[in-house]
């Protein structure tokens, strides 16, 4: 019997699966059509996705906050594909910050 997947082991799958299907054929591919509309159609779609989370987490519908989770996350992930960032440098910045005040880290950040 193998251990059960970690979330880290579903991201790395996922992150994989986006990257191998942005080079299908966008007829095929719902993650190589994105990419053929461009990164302004990616970067909408994210905010979709964000904006049906906070609705779902807001009607308390918990299968549907859960749906639309995997959707943002999704989404995110096709978009830092398409950026070349990868979810390891998303991974490192949640590790850095870790143990440090969302206040005193938010305080931190360079001012525009």
């Amino acid at each position: 019997m193998s251990a059960p997947d970690t979330p880290s082991d579903t991201l790395a799958r996922l992150e994989a699966t986006i990257a191998q299907r942005r080079q299908a054929d966008p007829s095929s591919s719902y993650v190589a059509k994105l990419n053929a509309k461009g990164l302004k159609k990616i970067a909408q779609k994210v905010g979709e996705e964000g904006t049906e989370t906070v609705i779902a987490a807001l009607a308390e519908d918990e299968p549907a906050l859960v749906g639309e989770a995997a959707d943002l996350i999704f989404h995110l992930m096709v978009l830092l594909n398409a950026k070349g960032v990868p979810f390891a440098d998303v991974l490192a910045e949640l590790d850095r910050r870790e143990g440090v005040s969302g206040i005193a880290e938010k305080a931190a950040r360079p001012k525009d």
